[in-house]
């Protein structure tokens, strides 16, 4: 757990890092001024939104660099390189609404039928990794929000994978984590 402090210093490191990018600079970070909570290696996903509607998010299922430098690259991704979106502009940068999720390492699931999947998945807790020929994907947890039960979260998770939404295979892998979320 992350004390206010430390969650305040995260918002402030994913707020510098999207106005470095509007000023056309990469982000860096001063780790002088961060606690050891915040070296610790994590995976994270920076949303942005602005009026409700998303406008960028980018993550990484890993933990391979710290928890700052995590948040600091994502936000800045999220900014300006997620696919979906243009780059957000320095207008945008004062209306851009920011959570940022703190991944648990991730947990493979144990499963013999798509049944047996979906009563191990606990719905607004879980977020999930879907693995299957080369394709991957994952729905964070705040996705629950939008999606009524686990048939129709695991269904978003394949057509997120490139999957149909009814395909099933025995090779297929899930994994499951969760998430705390700043702010």
């Amino acid at each position: 757990m992350l004390d206010p402090i430390e969650r305040r210093t995260l918002m402030e490191i994913a707020r510098t890092a999207i106005q470095a990018g509007v000023n056309g600079r990469r982000p860096a970070i001063r780790f002088e001024n961060v606690s050891r909570a915040l070296l610790v290696p994590r995976a994270t996903f920076v949303t942005l939104e602005i009026e409700g509607e998303l406008r960028g998010c980018i993550g990484t299922l890993e933990a391979f660099r710290p928890l700052a430098v995590d948040v600091s690259e994502n936000s800045y991704s999220a900014a300006f390189d997620d696919p979906r979106f243009p780059p957000v502009s320095a207008f945008e940068v004062e209306h851009i609404e920011l959570r940022i999720s703190i991944l648990s390492p991730p947990e493979p699931l144990e499963f013999t039928s798509e049944s047996d999947l979906l009563r191990q998945v606990r719905p607004r807790t879980d977020g999930l990794i879907l693995a299957e020929r080369g394709c991957r994907a994952t729905l964070l947890p705040s996705v629950w929000e939008q999606v009524p039960n686990a048939r129709e979260f695991l269904a978003h998770l394949k057509l997120k994978a490139g999957l149909p939404a009814d395909y099933w295979s025995d090779s297929m892998r899930v994994l499951r984590y969760t998430t705390s979320t700043v702010p």
